[in-house]
């Protein structure tokens, strides 16, 4: 569990529980400070920082994903249900297009709000080393 995938998966699951910011930092601040020894958490920091997409747009998605992905729901929603009220079997070409681009969407954004979460509890625990020193 010490490579940065297993930490991000650490982080995704705390993302589905209904609960506070800073609860979720705590809980992976336990996590991680147990499995990982500080220079190596350093390193994955390192890591997540190189990786982690940078731009506004990445910003944006981060910060309201379902915004970005709901006129795709929409398109995929009203390509099924013209294509079967009218017979217009064209119309499920749109439903194909645009269900995987907001399930993209989505997944990508459930990523970068892991990844934040992530760096957040790096960054806590950095800090509560620094107030102990």
């Amino acid at each position: 569990m010490a490579n940065l995938e297993g930490l991000l998966r650490m982080a995704e699951d705390e993302l589905t529980e209904y609960s506070t910011t800073a609860r979720k930092i705590e809980k992976l601040r336990r996590k991680i400070g147990i499995a990982l020894p500080y220079n190596q958490q350093q390193q994955l920091k390192q890591e997540l920082l190189d990786k982690k997409p940078k731009g506004i747009l990445f910003k944006k998605i981060e910060e309201s994903r379902q915004t970005f992905a709901l006129p795709f729901w929409g398109i995929a929603g009203l390509g099924l249900l013209f294509g079967i009220s009218s017979q217009q079997y064209l119309d499920f070409i749109a439903t194909a297009i645009a269900l995987p681009i907001a399930i993209k969407i989505q997944q990508l954004g459930w990523k970068l709000e892991a990844q934040t979460l992530l760096l957040k509890t790096f960054e806590d625990i950095e800090e509560r080393m620094k107030n102990n020193s």
